[in-house]
Protein backbone atom coordinates (compact mmCIF):
# COMPACT_ATOMS: atom_id res chain seq x y z
CA UNK A 1 0.00 0.00 0.00
CA UNK A 2 1.34 3.41 -0.95
CA UNK A 3 0.67 6.25 1.50
CA UNK A 4 1.01 9.99 1.02
CA UNK A 5 0.11 12.80 3.39
CA UNK A 6 -2.20 11.75 6.20
CA UNK A 7 -4.88 14.18 7.39
CA UNK A 8 -7.10 13.39 10.35
CA UNK A 9 -10.75 14.41 10.61
CA UNK A 10 -12.86 13.20 13.52
CA UNK A 11 -16.20 11.64 12.71
CA UNK A 12 -18.97 9.47 14.04
CA UNK A 13 -20.58 6.23 12.89
CA UNK A 14 -24.37 6.59 12.93
CA UNK A 15 -26.97 4.37 11.31
CA UNK A 16 -24.37 2.61 9.18
CA UNK A 17 -22.91 5.87 7.83
CA UNK A 18 -19.73 7.80 8.61
CA UNK A 19 -20.36 11.49 9.36
CA UNK A 20 -17.39 13.85 9.47
CA UNK A 21 -17.41 16.29 12.39
CA UNK A 22 -15.25 18.75 10.48
CA UNK A 23 -14.49 19.69 6.89
CA UNK A 24 -12.74 17.19 4.65
CA UNK A 25 -9.12 18.26 4.09
CA UNK A 26 -9.51 18.16 0.31
CA UNK A 27 -12.27 19.00 -2.15
CA UNK A 28 -11.18 16.34 -4.65
CA UNK A 29 -11.91 12.65 -4.52
CA UNK A 30 -9.44 10.78 -2.33
CA UNK A 31 -8.87 7.47 -0.58
CA UNK A 32 -9.60 7.15 3.13
CA UNK A 33 -8.84 4.77 5.98
CA UNK A 34 -11.54 4.49 8.64
CA UNK A 35 -10.56 3.38 12.16
CA UNK A 36 -13.29 2.57 14.66
CA UNK A 37 -12.42 3.62 18.22
CA UNK A 38 -14.00 1.40 20.83
CA UNK A 39 -13.54 3.93 23.64
CA UNK A 40 -12.96 7.63 22.99
CA UNK A 41 -11.84 7.97 26.64
CA UNK A 42 -8.38 6.54 26.17
CA UNK A 43 -6.21 3.57 25.34
CA UNK A 44 -6.41 0.27 27.23
CA UNK A 45 -2.73 -0.02 28.16
CA UNK A 46 -3.14 -3.41 29.84
CA UNK A 47 -4.55 -4.78 26.59
CA UNK A 48 -1.29 -3.70 24.98
CA UNK A 49 0.86 -5.31 27.67
CA UNK A 50 1.75 -2.03 29.40
CA UNK A 51 1.42 -2.02 33.18
CA UNK A 52 1.01 0.96 35.52
CA UNK A 53 4.76 1.27 36.19
CA UNK A 54 5.62 1.19 32.47
CA UNK A 55 2.88 3.73 31.73
CA UNK A 56 4.21 6.08 34.41
CA UNK A 57 7.72 5.69 33.00
CA UNK A 58 6.53 6.46 29.45
CA UNK A 59 4.59 9.53 30.63
CA UNK A 60 7.60 10.91 32.49
CA UNK A 61 9.95 10.28 29.54
CA UNK A 62 7.58 11.89 27.00
CA UNK A 63 6.56 14.86 29.20
CA UNK A 64 9.43 17.10 27.96
CA UNK A 65 7.98 16.91 24.44
CA UNK A 66 4.39 17.83 25.41
CA UNK A 67 4.83 21.59 25.17
CA UNK A 68 6.27 21.29 21.66
CA UNK A 69 3.53 18.89 20.49
CA UNK A 70 0.81 21.29 21.67
CA UNK A 71 2.15 24.37 19.86
CA UNK A 72 -0.11 25.55 17.03
CA UNK A 73 2.82 26.03 14.65
CA UNK A 74 3.50 22.28 14.85
CA UNK A 75 0.44 21.79 12.59
CA UNK A 76 2.77 22.61 9.69
CA UNK A 77 4.30 19.16 10.08
CA UNK A 78 0.93 17.56 9.28
CA UNK A 79 1.39 18.69 5.67
CA UNK A 80 4.71 16.83 5.24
Amino acid sequence: MRCGVVRLVEGAHRDGRIELLGPAPTASETRVIVTFLTDAGGVDLAERGIGPEQAADLRSRLKPFDEDWQRTDMDAYDAL
